[in-house]
């Protein structure tokens, strides 16, 4: 282990030399173009999607970027869902792309104590300046920057940069209209609203399903974090200081933060009354979870504020193609003990990007990054052309409509081709106005619908709390993945136990958590608490 760290210091510290002196479109030592790899995620080909290493938009980039910077660009494809083993697994051995990227900062932060990542810092006023430009000033960090959120205050490294979104609308919950209809029910509008629109489900069956069928509440088995977040969320504490929500928020998960146990809790209750749906701990991926929600067997459920609208996921879609006059819409009535409905929205900052200093080339793939920051380049991979991915409506707005691009070769197999463009997330246009407005008209459903559901999932929605500690934190990247395994068994079985041995069995697997890592990540998230 020794050896492979002083051989990856050795590489960045080569390549930095190399570099140092480079200038933009020079060509590689032996005189022909510079050659990079670079990640990008496989999501499937289902649903006529491409082949994300081979088509017609890594063409456009791969030509353009050999025009305009010398450089051959191979596309290294990794599974969209197992993306963090599969890094973990390249690094082992000792190949990974010369650009990655990943949602997993833990993991680069580990990368890099290993002497595994090259330092961005000297360049994001050189080769890096469009880059720095487009992410702009930091909106959580005032007077600092967003290219440099992830700076090490102890050394001024930086080893990794977040892509910028433009959309930070986060999660919501989705109930059968139709189905309050039938039952002549309004939208819930509170807590106990919610629940007992949910005994009605159970009880009168309005969509005709059979007794033993109906699921008032679905939830994905591999994900309760996320399929019940705007639930479990709604029961911390509204009034916690938010340096103790940061404190006690471990590989991504609030089990010791305060409030969050009577959100698990609620759920149990459910459960224990037949509204949560039996099966949920066996489905163990989105597929799984999306499949029992299209047979028309499901009253209501949580998940991404814009997920039934899809077209990859063709939720709704199939849904009514199943359930002729189906409908789903978003509601907000999980309040928090003061009355509100507290939720989480995304902070600006979402996917990380970074070079591995086993790059054979780090100046090439900052060049890279850098010209895919300039409007020309990602303005065209996030719209394409005019009347084949996208038209233009006559208030000016760009509509990318996913069913209706002209040529199927040049179909988007992420929105708004964001695995190429890893320095946003969300289309940008010139404005700020714009894009949003795009985004409303981006999908093959009314524009009005996505803004209702934008809107239902940004109302009394905050970010978390942005802390630069005093050192980087380092104690979660090993123990992560086992964390979130460890998790998913806190919420199967305190979920579905007995309402009078929910206690005993919560604070039993969270003993258990806590001791395999949890607490030893709580306590250096404390001590370098800044």
């Amino acid at each position: 282990m020794k050896k492979i760290a002083v051989m990856a210091l050795l590489t960045a510290m080569v390549g930095t030399l190399v570099f140092a002196e480079g200038t933009q479109g020079r060509p590689s030592a032996s005189g022909g173009p510079a050659r990079i790899k670079v990640e990008v995620f496989d999501r499937g080909t289902d649903g006529g999607k491409t082949d994300p290493s081979n088509n017609q938009w890594t063409r456009w980039i791969q030509e353009k970027i050999l025009k305009d910077e010398n450089i051959i660009v191979e596309f290294v494809k990794v599974n969209r869902w197992t993306e963090t083993e599969a890094l973990v697994n390249l690094f082992a051995a000792g190949t990974p792309p010369d650009l990655c990227y990943t949602y997993s900062a833990p993991n680069i932060q580990n990368w890099a104590d290993q002497g595994g990542i090259f330092d961005l810092s000297p360049y994001l006023d050189t080769t890096l300046k469009d880059l720095k430009k487009f992410l702009g000033p930091d909106q959580a960090l005032p007077g600092k920057d967003m290219i440099a959120r992830q700076i090490d205050l102890s050394t001024g490294k930086i080893y990794f940069i977040p892509a910028r979104r433009m959309n930070v609308a986060q999660r919501n919950i989705w109930i059968r209209k139709d189905w309050l209809d039938k039952l002549g029910l309004p939208l819930p509008r509170t807590t106990q609203e919610f629940y007992d629109t949910l005994v009605a489900f159970r009880n009168q069956d309005p969509g005709g399903v059979g007794a033993n069928r109906v699921i008032p509440f679905t939830l994905n088995g591999d994900r309760v974090d996320w399929t019940a977040g705007n639930i479990m969320e709604a029961f911390i504490n509204p009034r916690l200081d938010p340096k103790e929500r940061w404190i006690n928020t471990v590989a991504e998960r609030s089990f010791t933060v305060e409030g969050y146990k009577e959100g698990v809790r609620f759920l149990n209750k459910m459960y224990n009354a037949g509204l949560v749906d039996r099966d949920f701990p066996l489905y163990k991926d989105e597929n799984d979870y999306a499949n029992i929600i299209k047979t028309g067997r499901v009253g209501a459920f949580c998940i991404e504020w814009d997920y039934p609208y899809r077209e990859g996921v063709s939720l709704l879609a199939d849904l009514q193609r199943n359930i002729p006059g189906a409908n789903l819409v978003p509601i907000d009535p999980i309040q928090s003990s003061d009355g509100v409905t507290h939720k989480s929205s995304y902070d600006a900052a979402g996917v990380f990007y970074f070079i591995p200093s086993a790059s054979q080339n780090p100046d090439a793939a900052m060049r890279y990054l850098n010209w895919m920051a300039k409007y020309e380049n990602y303005h065209f991979i996030q719209t394409g052309h005019e009347g084949i991915s996208h038209t233009i409506g006559a208030d000016g707005i760009i509509k990318l409509d996913p069913s209706a691009v002209r040529d199927p070769s040049w179909i988007m197999n992420s929105s708004q081709n964001i695995d190429y463009t890893m320095m946003m997330n969300g289309l940008f246009l010139e404005t700020e106005n714009a894009s949003v407005r795009a985004l409303s008209s981006g999908y093959s459903w009314p524009s009005d619908l996505i803004f209702h559901a934008y809107q239902v999932a940004m109302t009394n929605a905050s970010p978390p709390l942005i802390v630069q500690t005093t050192s980087p934190l380092t104690v979660a990247g090993p123990l992560s993945e086992t964390l979130v395994a460890m998790g998913r068994v806190i919420y199967a079985q305190s979920i579905t136990c007995p309402e009078n041995q929910f206690d005993s069995t919560y604070d039993s697997l969270l003993r258990n958590w806590l001791s395999s890592g949890g607490q030893a990540i709580i306590n250096e998230r404390r001590a370098k608490y800044r």
